[in-house]
Order: structure tokens, then C-alpha cells, then sequence
């Protein structure tokens, strides 16, 4: 087995430590196991964007004005109740 050294903050070691102890698992057993979690999620599913899940909506709307921002009145009222 290869030998892994890394740096973390306090609060990192902290959080670790005591996750580590409610698993009833080592340090190092928790860290393995949060590697291959990470690894084998990142080999099943590739990032896709909001833009590319919702890519056929954008732009499906006629009428209206292009850019609210063109006309301050189409934020009157926001952020008041």
C-alpha cells in the first residue's frame, strides 16, 4: 500500500478525528474510504452544466422584452412585501 501525506487545517483534523471516531474507523480508513467514493463518482458521472440540462428551454420564449434590465420599471416592487 503507498503512503499519501497531505496538509490540512486544524478544523479539517478536527472534523476528521471525530468523524473518524463515530465510524469506529481509522483516520487513514476514513480518508481511503472517502477516496474511492469521490473517485468512483467522478468516473460514473460527467459534469454537466444547468445550461446543458435545461439547454432546449433556454430561449423558448417569444414576447416579452429581451433584457429586463432594458427597463427599470420591470423591478418595481422587487424585494418589498
Amino acid at each position: 500500500m503507498s503512503t499519501l501525506t497531505l496538509k490540512i487545517s486544524p478544523e479539517l483534523e478536527s472534523a476528521l478525528e471525530k468523524a473518524a471516531s463515530d465510524a469506529h474507523v481509522s483516520k487513514s480508513e476514513l480518508v481511503r474510504r472517502a477516496l474511492v467514493t469521490y473517485t468512483s463518482r467522478q468516473s460514473q458521472a460527467p459534469f454537466v452544466s444547468a445550461l446543458e440540462q435545461a439547454g432546449d428551454l433556454a430561449g423558448c420564449f417569444a414576447g416579452g422584452p429581451k433584457d429586463l434590465s432594458c427597463n427599470p420599471r420591470h423591478l418595481d416592487g422587487f424585494g418589498k412585501r
